[in-house]
């Protein structure tokens, strides 16, 4: 059971303001806000194809689990699988050619007809194409593996990384589950990881070649973005979820807007979130945003090539364990990485020394004054966002400083 299945009352998304200010609005894939509502309720009048949508089945149902046991039992395991008695083996990699009724493929073909469906349009109008790519397991098409020469596929830094100093579910997670794959099958797990982002940019790029045909490229704004990474093999995971570690919280953002940005071209290295593209959006389409608390701050200073007056030196993420239930929040800044676990022990890296996140200082007492800092920092962003997840009983007030260190 999810510890959350709608959105929080009063809460109104971007789409909504959008629409509100007259922008047709074109919903294109997956949806995963919310298994209450459906795109059209927020905002995207225009429906295009949604999926993960209120009416589909949104978790696993006894009856699958009994189809996984009907199935005879495999004793041996093939290349890139992993095998996982009662859930279903599991098979990491793999080609699939693309076709019509595929998500992705559909999402694809369907954002290009409806951004051509936009010429000569003087109406203001957004497209949202959510692709699924590239998750895991890795099915792309053989042309794009092709492109990988497996000889070329190097192991991460830290793929041998023992985890001993680090909370122990990471430890179970590897040896349970990924470490049933061999040196070169992780290898062949990350090509192919490596051959989907490949597809994904092929298919953004009949998006662009659509766009531009369209007559509308020069002034349209794109975002090119992701809601996570994939571990692809750091500290010998992949896939996502716990933990905080770089490879699935740092992900990529780019921006085209030929008429709107200045010296385009530049990479910023300014910590920028996901909960900045909301205010950028209304700025940018004149909405009022003085009655709203976002998160996060407008990127068009960035745009126009400008430093923000005050920016964020951290970021700050929450993770609430899935079905599992342990919760895990962390505090990025540019040395530093902490984490707090309520679920087993606290993590620490100096991360302009320790890039990999190999050697865990949580415990280490000449960083107690910056891991209570940071600690401290936490609360201080959980008060900001009026983060409910907070008890003081004897029993889970474990950090190593308290939320009434935010009065301090």
């Amino acid at each position: 059971m999810a510890i959350n299945t709608k959105l929080n009352s009063g809460v109104k998304l971007w789409s909504e303001d959008l629409a509100d200010a007259g922008y047709d609005m074109n919903f294109i894939g997956k949806w995963h806000v919310c298994e209450n509502e459906r795109p059209s309720d927020r905002g995207w009048k225009n429906e295009v194809w949604a999926s993960a949508v209120r009416g589909d089945y949104h978790g696993t149902i006894w009856e699958k689990f009994k189809k996984i046991a009907e199935k005879e039992e495999k004793t041996e395991r093939q290349p890139g699988e992993i095998i996982r008695p009662g859930y279903g083996n599991l098979l990491c990699y793999g080609s699939r050619e693309p076709a019509g009724e595929d998500h992705d493929e559909k999402v694809k073909n369907m954002t290009v007809d409806t951004i051509l469906g936009k010429t000569g349009s003087s109406e203001p109008w957004c497209i949202y194409a959510g692709f699924l790519a590239p998750h895991d397991p890795y099915f792309p098409a053989q042309k794009y593996i092709d492109m990988y020469n497996i000889d070329d596929i190097k192991l991460p830094e830290n793929y041998r990384d023992t985890l001993q100093d680090k909370p122990y579910i990471y430890r179970r997670m590897r040896n349970q589950i990924f470490d049933q794959l061999t040196e070169m099958e992780a290898k062949e797990t990350i090509r192919h990881y490596m051959a989907s982002c490949t597809q994904l940019d092929d298919s953004f790029g009949k998006i662009l070649d659509a766009l531009k045909e369209s007559g509308q490229s020069e002034n349209t704004l794109v975002i090119y973005i992701s809601d996570h990474g994939d571990y692809c093999g750091e500290h010998g995971l992949f896939a996502k979820g716990v933990p905080a570690f770089e490879g699935a919280y740092h992900v990529p953002a780019l921006i085209r807007w030929p008429a709107g940005i200045k010296n385009p071209g530049r990479k910023i290295e300014d910590f920028v979130s996901l909960t900045d593209f909301a205010p950028t959006l209304l700025e940018l389409a004149g909405c009022t945003t003085e009655d709203k608390n976002f998160g996060g701050k407008s990127l068009i200073p960035f745009m126009k090539d400008m430093k923000p007056e005050t920016w964020r030196d951290a970021i700050f993420t929450q993770f609430n364990g899935v079905e599992l239930y342990y919760s895990q929040r962390s505090v990025i800044t540019k040395d530093f990485r902490y984490t707090f676990n309520g679920f087993d022990r606290d993590e620490l890296y100096h991360l302009s020394k320790d890039p990999y996140e190999m050697n865990n200082l949580a415990d280490d007492p000449a960083y107690e004054d910056i891991k209570k800092e940071l600690c401290r920092r936490m609360w201080i962003f959980a008060k900001e966002q009026d983060d409910p997840m907070i008890n003081c009983y004897v029993t889970v007030g474990i950090a190593p400083v308290g939320p009434a260190s935010v009065f301090y």
